[in-house]
């Protein structure tokens, strides 16, 4: 016995020294990964906006003196004279943004509802593999095909259309009135939404496959129609999905710059009707940094950039805080 103690003593201090050694690796590694891990967290989500912030605040602080505040309700941008108003340009970007999105939210839903709930199996794979190849198209072929393709279209038959039946209608009709040119805020919106609605539906699709079957076929067996499934069951189960996918359009839409350098005219006035040009903050950038050769010039395009990225971090902060809400009441009607 004391013997076979022995031989079992001598046998098992190797085996627990490699267990030891084996755990104070594994505990190593895994220090190291999250260490890396929680540094590219807070570089990503801190150190990084902080900085560009204050890069910017900094490259933009001669115009921010010169003009203040009145720099975003100015309406004159004026290189010669050196009076830069930014309101054009901000106005532009919130209007096409919001036009996009209002245009590409209910399609991409559809088109996410028709491909987990109504395709044929066969079909699915096709509708799915065509979705994700426009959200691979670059923006500048999209800006090609609208410039050549789209606004003659649009300029012959799509506006003389609803300017002669719309712009005479009270309260709303001034918003139909212009010239059918097709480089404008309607044709930039139409096109800018088919851009993001890839995004959209990719995201939403992936959120309606998420939910539970089980769930589904609870209310399939009270009796609840397809369509009451997924108003009343699918999408509010999916609701922060579908808002992830939003904010996602909503980032592609505020930033898109190749495609709307061609559509929207680049007039740096506000518009009046969906049917007159504009500009946005960064058709202004792309066109005009190298342009700028005096200083003032250069600081209010980086005025303009930081205004960009603090409406894109309110924009997509507010829109986090809907998705939190949406959340809760979902939770209490669960309940």
């Amino acid at each position: 016995m004391e013997r076979d103690s022995a031989i079992g003593v001598e046998v098992s201090l190797p085996v627990s020294q490699r267990a030891k050694e084996i755990k104070r690796n594994g505990k190593l590694v895994e220090t190291i990964f999250r260490t890396s891990l929680g540094f590219w967290a807070i570089f990503l989500g801190i150190i990084f906006p902080v900085a560009a912030f204050f890069i910017l605040a900094k490259e933009s602080w001669l115009s921010i003196k010169r003009f203040g505040f009145g720099f975003i309700t100015g309406t004159v941008w004026d290189p010669v004279a050196l009076i830069f108003g930014g309101l054009p340009a901000i106005y532009g970007t919130l209007l096409i943004t919001f036009l996009a999105v209002l245009i590409a939210t209910p399609i991409s839903i559809g088109i996410s509802i028709f491909i987990t709930e109504l395709a044929p199996k066969w079909f699915k794979p096709i509708v799915t593999g065509a979705v994700e190849l426009l959200a691979a198209i670059p923006s500048i072929i999209y800006g090609m095909w609208g410039f050549f393709v789209f606004v003659p279209f649009v300029a012959k038959y799509v506006e003389p259309f609803l300017i002669g039946n719309f712009s005479h209608l009270p309260i709303i009709g001034f918003v139909f009135n212009g010239i059918p040119s097709g480089i404008d805020a309607f044709t930039t919106s139409i096109v800018l939404s088919v851009m993001i609605i890839p995004f959209m539906a990719s995201v939403a699709k992936d959120s309606f496959n998420m939910v539970p079957p089980i769930v589904k076929e609870s209310a399939y067996g009270l009796g609840a129609t397809k369509w009451e499934v997924m108003r009343r069951v699918v999408i509010p189960y999916t609701a922060s999905g579908i808002a992830g996918g939003l904010i996602l359009a909503i980032g592609r839409a505020m930033g898109e710059t190749m495609a709307v350098t061609f559509l929207a005219g680049n007039n740096p006035q506000i518009p009046k009707s969906l049917f007159e040009p504009l500009t946005t903050i960064t058709v202004a950038l792309a066109n005009q940094f190298t342009e700028a050769d005096t200083d003032l010039y250069l600081s209010s395009l980086y005025y303009l950039a930081i205004i960009l990225f603090v409406i894109s971090f309110f924009v997509l902060v507010i829109a986090k805080l809907m998705v939190l809400r949406l959340e809760k009441r979902w939770k209490v009607k669960q309940i």
